[in-house]
């Protein structure tokens, strides 16, 4: 694992460390990574990036626990003004090494969800916070209190398409 490869936000945790009772971690990103990231991801900024995780050791790899905060300024797609808000993201992800992977999935699709590889004996939890803020991202964002009311051109009697229904007798 580079730099390169996992983006911005990188915290490697050696899983051969984590003690049989399990591991808290906590993934704060710093301002020159909060403003990397708010670039990668569209973002007017991100002012705060936290996770705090519980890893547990198990027979199949590593399970991960634990939640996503940040505190972002998005640009409102109604009114192109920005805002701030927070999100919070809930995370449960399993590692597993990728020979320990099963070949293939269960028939129903809907029960299965494939571990995350452990690469060269490490996770990244700066790479999976990242990932569950991206997750989190509201693709249409609007500022609280801003609703979108669409009016049907239809009605407008001095459009550009009442001059041309006009022009063919329409009215």
């Amino acid at each position: 694992m580079t730099p390169e490869t996992v983006g911005p936000l990188s915290r490697l945790i050696d899983v051969m460390k984590i003690p049989p009772r399990g591991q808290e971690v906590h993934v704060e990103a710093t301002p020159e990574e909060c403003a990397a990231l708010a670039q990668d991801f569209g973002l007017r900024g991100i002012q705060a990036l936290s996770g705090d995780y519980q890893l547990k050791a198990s027979a199949k790899g590593i399970h991960v626990t634990g939640v996503v905060k940040a505190s972002i300024t998005q640009v409102c797609v109604t009114t192109l003004d920005p805002f701030d808000s927070r999100l919070e993201e809930e995370v449960e992800v399993d590692f597993a090494e990728p020979s320990g992977m099963p070949a293939e999935s269960p028939t129903d699709i809907n029960e299965y969800e494939p571990p995350d590889e452990i690469v060269n004996g490490q996770i990244d939890l700066g790479a999976l916070t990242a990932e569950f803020l991206a997750l989190g991202l509201d693709p249409y964002p609007r500022k609280p209190g801003v609703d979108f009311s669409y009016q049907d051109p239809g009605d407008a009697k001095d459009s550009p398409f009442a001059a041309l229904n006009r022009l063919k007798g329409g009215e």
